[in-house]
């Protein structure tokens, strides 16, 4: 979370008199379940299954889905050159690399204005959001979001935005009735790349948080993309960054003190927002970031 205080399949069966039934049919069925089950208690019988099965999990869960080739149209290139920092410092190639993420986000993730009208650089925005944090993961795509719901506003707990107390949330990653979806005021998204010095992304933060959740728990520990060598490492500078945030002794927002989850995402933030302060600020915490994330600033 970001908030401005610191986001019978049923099996068809026929019935019928059995007095109408060929005996044959009881036969074949006979044979084939006898030949069925001698097949399966063989081990090439049972290797032959696996592999089936392996097949078909894969094909479900991880085959890419096709998708028609579209040209990156120039005033999209043109609004992320002019709002996304990032996306103007890289290479030629991985501006293209970057673009085709683009399109593969907004092919999988609808994007829908609550009582607002939703335009192409909001889109962008949201997808330039996502791409940034997986930019060193080619391939990899968010398969636990359907939805990104843009608010006029701040909201709440609830998702209020007229009523009720506590209406201070930039973003949210939605749990329950809302799992498979994130919240995001607009305004904020927009605040997050217009300053590039800051160390604020709201946009940024909570796919960080999405991507925290891929393991089960948004606990500020990411196993998904943080190797294990560096797990430990990262638990103990974790702890010892939230004490110096807590001491008034880091330029880390305070909110990043929160909890470790709060922490990651704060953090993550400063990393592509502002990567050259944090490695002269934090040069171990930001060499721990470049290999957790597989990127390294070109400023």
């Amino acid at each position: 979370m970001f908030d401005n205080q610191g986001l019978k399949c049923k099996l068809g069966i026929t019935t019928f008199p059995l007095k109408r039934v060929p005996v044959f049919v009881f036969v074949h069925r006979t044979t084939y379940l006898t030949l069925y089950m001698l097949f399966i208690s063989t081990p090439v019988g049972t290797s032959i299954i696996l592999g089936l099965l392996i097949v078909s999990w894969w094909w479900i869960f991880f085959r890419k889905k096709k998708r028609r080739t579209i040209r990156f149209p120039d005033a999209w290139a043109s609004i992320l050159t002019n709002k996304v920092a990032f996306y103007r410092q890289l290479s030629a190639p991985d501006r293209i690399r970057f673009e085709e993420n683009v399109l593969q986000f907004l092919d999988d993730v609808q994007i829908t204005g609550v009582s607002i009208e939703v335009d192409d650089t909001d889109r962008l925005l949201v997808a330039a959001s996502a791409v940034i944090p997986l930019f060193g993961f080619p391939g990899w795509r968010y398969r636990n979001l359907n939805e990104v719901l843009l608010y006029e506003g701040t909201f709440n707990q609830e998702y209020e935005t007229q009523k009720g107390e506590d209406i201070n949330t930039l973003g949210m990653v939605g749990e329950g009735s809302m799992n498979r979806m994130m919240i995001l005021s607009k305004p904020a998204l927009h605040q997050g790349f217009e300053d590039n010095q800051s160390k604020h992304n709201v946009g940024i933060h909570e796919f960080v948080h999405l991507l925290d959740k891929a393991d089960g728990m948004i606990d500020g520990v990411p196993q998904m993309f943080l190797e294990q060598p560096y797990l430990i490492p990262w638990m103990k500078m974790m702890q010892k960054e939230i004490e110096a945030i807590k001491d008034g002794a880091s330029d880390i927002p305070f909110y990043g003190s929160t909890n470790e989850a709060e922490f990651l995402s704060v953090v993550s933030e400063y990393f592509f927002q502002n990567p050259k302060q944090m490695e002269i600020k934090h040069p171990e915490l930001y060499a721990l970031f470049e290999k957790a994330f597989r990127y390294q600033s070109s400023s």
